[in-house]
């Protein structure tokens, strides 16, 4: 019994002292609910690991801020909270393109403001549910480049060759959703000038703004990591499931599939029709609904 006891207290004070996995989410006021979501599917399938959640954001109040704070402890993760707009002036070019918020770049320009002694982070969208551990990810070796992301390829990855054509490229499209970001090397090879020339230049032809500027600037700088692993896209099941020849069925995406991606519209959140993996995040979200009446 003693040395069970000893054990326990060694493998809680490991816990303790276990640098934390660093995220980086950059919202608006809108996206504060599915953020929760997110970060307790991420603690709840990583419970031996601690995290650190850094929120750039332009314009959240304070009290969605307080509260957001407050979910993580209870959750065990650290939130931390950079205002972008008070770091980096925006172009007029930057703002609002196609309706888009500039909130989109934040994750582009994030090594500006983050702490120099961050090296690596985690970037997600908050519209994913982690639903196995992440670990991997945190620990994959970026084989030098700056960035590592996936592409959705459907059936046979042709939007790959008109996305190529589109922007001048010449690798797979890679989604923004979900990146492991090399901090150090984004500190010297991104700057908010090359960004906004390439929206100037190409104002006409992007669609998804932030995801073009991405694989048009820093494509042959990112390494392709498997998308039905870190980046499902949960609208195109039967599509992973016909491609797979019927492996990659619902079993198999929740045994190996460690983050599942609610892309496009309409959100798993509201009303209309969505995947068959709609009741998965509706379940998540009833276990964050639960904990947050408990705080009243």
């Amino acid at each position: 019994m003693k040395l069970k006891l000893t054990l326990q207290r060694k493998d809680s004070m490991e816990k303790q002292q276990k640098e934390p996995i660093e995220i980086l989410v950059t919202i608006d006021q809108n996206y504060i609910k599915p953020l929760e979501v997110m970060m307790y599917s991420l603690k709840l399938n990583n419970l031996n690991e601690n995290f650190r959640v850094w929120l750039i954001y332009d314009n959240i109040n304070r009290h969605s801020l307080t509260k957001l704070k407050k979910f993580g402890a209870k959750i065990g993760i650290d939130v931390m909270t950079l205002t972008m707009n008070k770091n980096i002036r925006f172009p007029d070019s930057l703002l609002n393109l196609h309706d888009y918020p500039k909130e989109m770049y934040f994750r582009l320009l994030s090594s500006k403001i983050l702490p120099a002694d961050l090296h690596r982070i985690i970037y997600l969208d908050p519209d994913i549910l982690v639903i196995n551990s992440i670990v991997p990810l945190w620990q994959l070796d970026l084989e030098g480049k700056m960035f590592a992301a996936s592409v959705h390829e459907g059936l046979t990855d042709i939007m790959s060759s008109i996305n190529n054509i589109r922007l001048g490229t010449s690798t797979g499209y890679f989604n923004s959703g979900i990146m492991l970001m090399d901090l150090d090397q984004m500190r010297v090879k991104i700057n908010i000038e090359d960004i906004t020339q390439a929206i100037e230049e190409h104002h006409d032809t992007l669609i998804l703004p932030d995801q073009d500027i991405l694989n048009y600037l820093y494509g042959e700088d990112i390494l392709k990591i498997p998308e039905t692993r870190w980046n499902y896209d949960a609208r195109a099941f039967s599509v992973y499931l016909t491609r797979s020849t019927g492996e990659i069925n619902t079993e198999w995406v929740m045994k190996n599939t460690s983050i599942l991606h609610f892309c496009g519209k309409p959100k798993p959140w509201q009303k209309e029709k969505h995947s068959r993996f709609k009741p998965l995040y509706l379940n998540y979200q009833q276990m964050v609904n639960r904990l947050l009446k408990q705080e009243k």
